[in-house]
């Protein structure tokens, strides 16, 4: 059975939009786009998870690297405003950057168990980090060949909510959490790319 990807932002986006509209608003005014918009966002979580993290300042990487996701939305509120509506460009621009911040979040937390001479959770951030690659690998390749691969347990949205819920919480002093978080998010990935598989093989072998 698909699995809708969007939920949570379903629930989140309304109130989102209007939080982010007057900003949108102004971002228009002063000539500033969608695209760039997608940058400064990328550019805003990729220093701060290669800043924060390292350093063991969790709580306040996962707070600012979530201000910087928000732009996700943003993006796509400066082009209706804008008129612009969305592009291929800005389509492609946006899903090739949503990678680059994924990675960086995930290497900013590898160097942080790194610092601390934790090899084993190092480890299992780098397999949540290449996992969440194969998930994203898989649906784009899937979609290239005209089928279908919207399901699987973890995707982006739920992928960036454990790391930096689990991220914010254990610099917060939750003990547990982060090593726990990033166990979880490394099977439920594993347990997505698997599903993504078996999802495409099914639409190959149908009459």
């Amino acid at each position: 059975m698909a699995y809708d990807r969007s939920a949570m932002l379903k629930l989140l986006r309304p109130a989102m939009t209007r939080i982010l509209t007057p900003l949108g608003r102004a971002l228009v005014r002063r000539g500033i786009g969608p695209n760039a918009v997608t940058a400064i966002g990328t550019i805003g979580t990729v220093v701060s998870a290669l800043v924060f993290f390292p350093l063991g300042q969790l709580a306040a990487g996962a707070l600012v690297i979530t201000v910087f996701v928000l732009f996700d939305l943003l993006d796509g509120l400066v082009a209706r405003l804008g008129g612009k509506g969305g592009s291929t460009w800005g389509a492609f621009l946006d899903s090739t950057l949503d990678r680059v911040a994924d990675a960086a979040i995930f290497s900013g937390l590898i160097l942080y168990f790194i610092s601390r001479d934790d090899t084993v959770m190092a480890a299992v951030t780098l397999g949540c980090l290449v996992a969440g690659a194969l998930v994203s690998y898989a649906k784009a390749r899937a979609e290239g060949l005209g089928l279908t691969c919207d399901v699987g347990l973890a995707e982006r949205p739920e992928r960036l909510v454990v790391a930096l819920v689990a991220a914010c919480f254990s610099g917060l002093g939750v003990p547990y959490i982060l090593p726990a978080g990033m166990w979880l998010l490394a099977l439920a990935s594993a347990v997505t790319v698997v599903q993504r598989v078996v999802h495409v093989h099914r639409q190959t072998r149908e009459p």
